[in-house]
């Protein structure tokens, strides 16, 4: 029986992870596929000679060429990026490849039309590897947990936010120091916006939803909110009532529709996903039969993501053989046909608040504050007054659920009153227990 043959496009951290997966791993994977794989292009823009390679490895910065070439079976995408690497991935569809891909910000932004080519020329685009490393969510959610309903999920899907966030907790540290330090250690990129904003995180919040509730992929839809506002004093405070801060993905179904959300947010300190700490990643999935599991491991780096990538090279070289075209058994968003469920903007979701204010120390400026709260009808759930700062005084109020347009009008009444300083902080708070 022919050998699966395989181009590699991109020979950084994954790339090359991969590639040396493939090579030490070889017996293994034969061992559970029954067919040899082979790598026969490298697409690089300069040639490695330090890998090794054998003479029969094609190396070349073309990647348009490589994709088209009858010798290759498989395209493995792990260059990043959106631009060349829709066009690549869309020429190697058109040529009948398969297609395996770590790029989360291409599939989050464009798989709709990606994952709609791939159906018309009966070809697989496998994307483990886009979410969470080396944890494998996605199988999870389209194959493990297909008889249940998903009710929501949320997942610390972004390992140097979750860094940042643990060293403030641990440590007292201050946001901008321990972001320097993320960049020193390799966690951070030079320029942290897609990690620190949540968009790294909205990327991958899209794919998980879409997989779980069968929706079309929707990523202008997410509301984000990063993790540049938090202080070590809103970790402090968070703290003392019992809550960790963690920068979290949230897709919830609720009756009005779905609710996609990426921010920071308070979860009760006795929760496993609060206690997953430095750059790990966790996932918790609510469903109707089995209730809540959670997944938990690296989310990131050469070995774990490379995992993910050469377990889809698996997937699909099984297909190919037990399938008559190759174009899979399982659908490629988990749903064979998807719904297009309303998205609720941010305004109409619900959850719970923290809220930070500093106020001059005078009589009744605490009752105001809870009276424009109960006029709105928000429910208090605690306050703390801390000591004073600066001649003002932090006041830390925990609220029940409430839709988020109400929180805005009462944060719009308070902070127009004459003894509130600054402004008001604002953190959504979620128990995770229904």
């Amino acid at each position: 029986m022919k050998p699966v043959r395989l181009a590699i496009l991109g020979l950084g951290t994954v790339g090359g992870g991969a590639l040396k997966l493939l090579q030490e791993n070889a017996a293994e994977i034969r061992r559970r596929t029954g067919r040899e794989i082979e790598i026969t292009h490298v697409g690089t823009r300069r040639p490695r000679p330090d890998l090794n390679l054998p003479a029969s490895v094609k190396q070349s910065a073309d990647l348009l060429e490589i994709v088209r070439q009858p010798d290759v079976d498989v395209v493995v995408e792990v260059m990043g990026g959106i631009h060349p690497a829709y066009e690549v991935i869309m020429e190697a569809i058109k040529h009948g490849k398969q297609v395996v891909t770590a790029n989360k910000a291409l599939l989050a932004e464009h798989g709709n039309e990606l994952f709609k080519a791939a159906d018309d020329h009966h070809v697989q685009i496998a994307y483990e590897a886009a979410v969470a490393g080396g944890i494998p969510i996605i199988k999870v959610i389209r194959e493990g947990l297909a008889a249940n309903k998903i009710d929501w999920l949320a997942g610390i899907i972004n390992g140097t936010g979750n860094f940042i966030l643990t060293e403030m907790s641990e440590k007292g540290r201050a946001f901008a120091d321990v972001l320097q330090e993320a960049q020193e250690l390799g966690y951070a990129e030079a320029d942290p916006t897609f990690d620190v904003e949540g968009i790294d995180a909205a990327h991958k919040l899209t794919i998980l939803a879409s997989c779980a509730f069968g929706i079309p992929l929707q990523f202008d839809k997410v509301y984000t909110e990063g993790i540049t506002k938090i202080t070590a004093q809103d970790v402090k405070y968070a703290e003392e009532l019992g809550y960790r801060i963690k920068h979290l993905g949230i897709a919830r179904r609720t009756t009005q529709g779905i609710e996609l959300r990426v921010h920071p947010t308070l979860i009760p300190e006795e929760e496993l996903i609060a206690n997953v700490n430095g750059v790990k990643n966790a996932v918790l999935v609510q469903a109707n039969a089995v209730g809540p599991t959670l997944y938990y491991g690296a989310g990131a780096g050469a070995g774990p993501t490379a995992s993910a990538v050469v377990a889809d090279v698996v997937d699909i070289v099984r297909d190919i053989i037990y399938t008559e075209d190759g174009s899979g058994t399982i659908p490629q968003l988990a749903f064979e046909a998807l719904s297009d469920l309303n998205i609720l903007s941010s305004d109409e979701m619900t959850t719970g608040y923290y809220l930070r204010l500093n106020a001059e120390d005078q009589t009744g400026v605490l009752a105001d504050v809870t009276t424009i709260l109960s006029r709105v009808g928000i429910s208090i759930d605690a306050i703390l007054q801390q000591p004073r700062l600066k001649d003002l005084i932090p006041i830390v109020i925990l609220t029940d659920p409430i839709v988020e347009s109400k929180m805005n009008e009462a944060i719009a009444l308070i902070q127009a009153l004459p003894a509130i300083h600054g402004e008001i902080v604002r953190i959504r708070l979620e128990l995770l227990d229904n």
